[in-house]
């Protein structure tokens, strides 16, 4: 269980927060907005009005109490540059702050930021590559060549092994589990045989995971 602060709790600070909640851990959310935590009162028992932008407010919360501080301000990036300063000067562990575009990112990390995401590109970018291919069911990008996809089994596939298939030195992608409805089976071994229902995890280079799904378009373009 980590202890984390989330400065900003509109659309991204609040579903960020409600799930490192879910995942057991222990979360104060602030924002200087009265109404939007008394809203909240009922999800974040752990809540404080204030604006993050006076040195008073950063210090009254003991920031380097926290492992983590998020900064989720939205729509102001103004104000996510004030706050990042304040939580390095006051001794904050590892600051995350939230970014639209590149040149937004640069400042961030020059005032201090550990880490800075992009949450609605992230999401573009994961929602274009998931329904670009109709057989692609989940998506985790790890760098800008490798990443983790849900698909289905080639229409071969089914009745044979892994082994049989010599998936790494044909298709180049690594298997890493099997899912059948609910049911995982982690890192299944070399004679494994495949069920018709059954979807891989791989990990791959894009262009060889799009090359291998493309074989199985047509069958989902039609259903």
């Amino acid at each position: 269980m980590k202890s984390i602060l989330v400065i900003g709790v509109g659309r991204f600070g609040k579903h960020l927060a409600k799930k490192l909640i879910e995942l057991g851990n222990d979360v104060m959310v602030v924002d200087k907005d009265e109404e939007t935590i008394e809203r909240l009162n009922y999800v974040f028992t752990d809540s404080y009005i204030g604006d993050c932008r006076n040195e008073g407010v950063i210090r009254s919360l003991g920031v380097n109490n926290f492992d983590i501080c998020f900064v989720a301000v939205d729509q102001d990036f103004q104000a996510s540059l004030e706050i990042t300063s304040l939580l390095k000067e006051f001794g904050a562990k590892y600051v995350v702050s939230n970014a639209n575009r590149d040149r937004q990112a640069d400042f961030l990390r020059k005032i201090g930021a550990d880490d800075v995401i992009y949450p609605e590109r992230e999401i573009a970018e994961k929602t274009a590559i998931k329904y670009n291919a109709n057989n692609i069911f989940d998506f985790i990008q790890l760098t800008d060549e490798y990443s983790i996809y849900e698909i289905p089994i080639l229409d071969d596939w089914a009745g044979q092994a892994i082994n049989d298939i010599n998936v790494r030195n044909k298709y180049h992608v690594n298997i890493i589990a099997v899912k059948n409805g609910d049911e995982l089976n982690p890192i299944p071994g070399a004679s494994y045989v495949f069920k018709p229902d059954d979807h891989i995890v791989i990990i791959g280079k894009s262009s060889d995971v799009l090359k291998m799904t493309s074989k199985n378009s047509k069958k989902y373009s039609e259903q």
